[in-house]
């Protein structure tokens, strides 16, 4: 047994330092790479990608998850956990002929430059071609993946957030659709009164970054081990607790979109930084899924970053630094104003109550691509009909409809759904912090540390090591329920 474990450790070095080498490019790739140099560029990556392959498949390396996976109640509970998820992770590596698994991440490198270009351009016929690509690519891998149990769509959704499949899912949107969207019908119609000087008028972008490195010292972000820069969708990016980075970016007509998309991939950020520095050398690094991932960022960005008792504090600091722009603007002006309830195109831009909404969409269009119902060459028009039905809005272009999304670029299939999941882990979160200490004085008096720590303790310290269904049974003594997203969004935009 002793050796197998050594086997598997040493082999485990060598892969989360060639991971490293692959996750800074793919960083690079994102944030600075010249244009030029992206077929050199893909060229290492296949070579990178044909080392790692090698190493994956290795005959004693696989021997070992083998031995360990069968011997895995004899291992300590940290180890099995592991191997369990090693194994499972695996399967693609075992399955998927070499030259498929090597010319699909290839594929993968290339194509987020690709669509890039393609919304840059609005020119979805461009991105076509890549995406049917992707597609193809995609349905075998959940074929590969198949269980007895998981087929399908199903495969993608549980790669994402382990034990979600499209029952539960269907059942939560039902919900969220009948409990919702009346709700949402109502609180978005007729027209609200909104200061000029948020909605017509120019925040210039060097202003935005000064105020954006503030909110870094608001939140505690340990800018030690983070970088804060641009790109064209802002994420998050960390291979450790020591290396987390995050990126936003500037639109000047809306003051709001940097201030939100920096305090919503800070939740991300801060996240990976408060997991258990012993397991950054494991593959139990990192937050335990993705829906649990969004419950952190959005209840930052949204419950904390978009509360009036956060602005009680911070809207003098966001004055000074736009006196000019925001002169005259009173604090309920701006709360008004960045909780306004409306229909909207764009994703990332969408208000808190609508967004589940834009999900469904997604949702919905994901299951009949992966099932063959719907062609990748009529997504644009699926997307149009359906945005009119579930937003109440229809896009005039394919760059604020089908293409203004990076994930199936980056064949991230089953991935949406994870963000309303995680808006509703946010709510029921909260409300069992808040039994623990009243979050609003701890917001008022400047001390979100504290919320970081209890956040930190409950959730984040654990990492992978335990199951998104185990992390909200214990940061909130119960199993999952939508009702307390209901009720806080209700709740909130009522008033």
């Amino acid at each position: 047994m002793e050796l197998f474990i050594n086997t598997y450790q040493q082999m485990r070095k060598r892969l989360k330092a060639y991971g490293y080498a692959m996750w800074v490019l793919s960083w690079d790739l994102e944030t600075e790479t010249p244009e030029g140099a992206i077929d050199y560029r893909s060229e290492q990556i296949e070579v990178l990608t044909n080392e790692i392959y090698a190493l994956e498949t290795n005959k004693q390396y696989l021997r070992a998850i083998e031995v360990l996976y069968e011997r895995r109640n004899q291992l300590d509970d940290l180890l099995k956990r592991e191997i369990i998820k090693v194994e499972k992770e695996m399967r693609l590596i075992k399955k998927m002929p070499k030259d498929e698994y090597i010319d699909f991440q290839v594929l993968l490198n290339k194509s987020t430059t690709i669509w890039a270009n393609a919304r840059k351009n609005d020119d979805f016929e461009s991105f076509l071609p890549t995406l049917e690509k992707i597609i193809a690519y995609v349905r075998k891998v959940s074929k590969y993946l198949q269980t007895p149990e998981l087929k399908g769509y199903d495969v993608l959704l549980d790669m994402y957030e382990e034990g979600m499949t499209t029952k539960e899912y269907d059942a939560f949107f039902d919900q969220l659709r009948t409990e919702l969207v009346p709700f949402v019908l109502t609180a978005t119609s007729g027209k609200k009164t909104l200061s000029r000087k948020l909605t017509k008028n120019h925040f210039p972008a060097d202003k935005q970054k000064e105020f954006n490195e503030y909110l870094t010292k608001v939140f505690a972000y340990d800018m030690r081990h983070a970088v804060l820069k641009t790109s064209a969708h802002p994420f998050t990016s960390g291979f450790s607790s020591t290396d987390v980075r995050i990126t936003t970016r500037y639109i000047e007509e809306a003051i709001e979109s940097a201030v939100f998309s920096t305090i919503h991939e800070m939740g991300h950020a801060i996240y990976e930084q408060q997991v258990d520095p012993k397991l950054n050398e494991t593959r139990l690094n990192g937050g335990a899924s993705m829906g649990i991932h969004e419950s952190q960022s959005r209840m930052y960005e949204n419950m904390i970053g978009r509360s009036y008792a956060f602005w009680e504090v911070h809207f003098d600091e966001l004055k000074r630094i736009f006196s000019k722009e925001l002169k005259g603007v009173t604090l309920l002006d701006f709360y008004q104003y960045i909780n306004r309830a409306e229909r909207s195109l764009i994703r990332t831009e969408a208000d808190e109550l609508t967004y589940p909404l834009h999900i469904m969409v997604r949702y919905e269009i994901e299951k009949q691509l992966i099932s063959g119902k719907l062609k990748a060459k009529d997504l644009p028009k699926r997307w149009r009909k359906l945005y009119q039905e579930y937003v109440g809005v229809r896009p005039k272009s394919d760059s604020e409809g089908v293409l203004q999304d990076i994930h199936w670029a980056g064949g991230s299939f089953g991935y949406f759904p994870t963000y309303a999941l995680g808006s509703a882990y946010a709510a029921q979160i909260y409300y069992a912090m808040n039994k623990d200490f009243n979050i609003e004085n701890a917001i008022s008096d400047n001390q979100i540390s504290k919320i970081n720590e209890w956040l930190k303790q409950k959730i984040h310290i654990y990492g992978q090591t335990k199951t998104p269904k185990e992390l909200i049974m214990l940061a909130t003594k119960e199993p999952f329920s939508s009702k307390y997203y209901i009720e806080y969004l209700k709740r909130k935009f009522s008033n």
